[in-house]
């Protein structure tokens, strides 16, 4: 048995978990999310909690067991806390803005990068260097804030680029003199 598929996901208090077949949704303080459970896999709600369990110890099954359950967990904490990613810009000259809802990105290219949110997803510019992008689906959060990272990845030499808040760079020896 998966140790974490059969550990039972309590539901807290304004939080309804609503299970119609394959159709899991998850309504909170925050939100609605959604999902749809493979199908061997079965979910149920009972005494304030919600129990995922598989038919028979297939190599499917087994795998699709604890990621089932491990993202209806994920669901609840979303729409009851959310989940937020925080980024920080290092480099001369390298900034970030608010501009309305969208972001706009200055990092040594010739041009400045603007970036939209896209639905569910806010962000949040403290200073000129961080940025933290906060939803309630975990899995857009992360998305959004590598799609920003990528824009310019830090680079080992200096350090310059976008990094995740709290990431550690490791940086070479740049070229040695005679």
């Amino acid at each position: 048995m998966s140790r974490i598929g059969r550990l039972p996901i309590e539901i807290p208090a304004g939080v309804e978990v609503t299970i119609d077949g394959q159709a899991v949704t998850v309504k909170g303080p925050k939100g609605e999310l959604a999902l749809t459970v493979k199908a061997p896999i079965e979910a149920k709600v009972e005494d304030g909690q919600v129990l995922v369990t598989r038919p028979d110890d297939e190599r499917e099954s087994r795998s699709l067991h604890g990621l089932t359950r491990t993202l209806i967990a994920n669901q609840i904490i979303g729409v009851t806390q959310g989940y937020t990613k925080g980024l920080e810009v290092v480099g001369t000259g390298y900034r970030v803005a608010a501009k309305g809802a969208n972001v706009e990105f200055a990092l040594g290219y010739s041009h400045s990068i603007t970036v939209e949110p896209p639905a569910g997803i806010s962000f949040t510019v403290e200073g000129v260097n961080k940025l933290t992008v906060s939803g309630i689906d975990k899995q857009a959060v992360g998305e959004v804030a590598a799609n920003i990272r990528k824009l310019r990845k830090p680079e080992p030499y200096k350090g310059k680029g976008v990094r995740y808040a709290g990431e550690v760079v490791r940086r070479k020896a740049g070229k040695s003199g005679k």
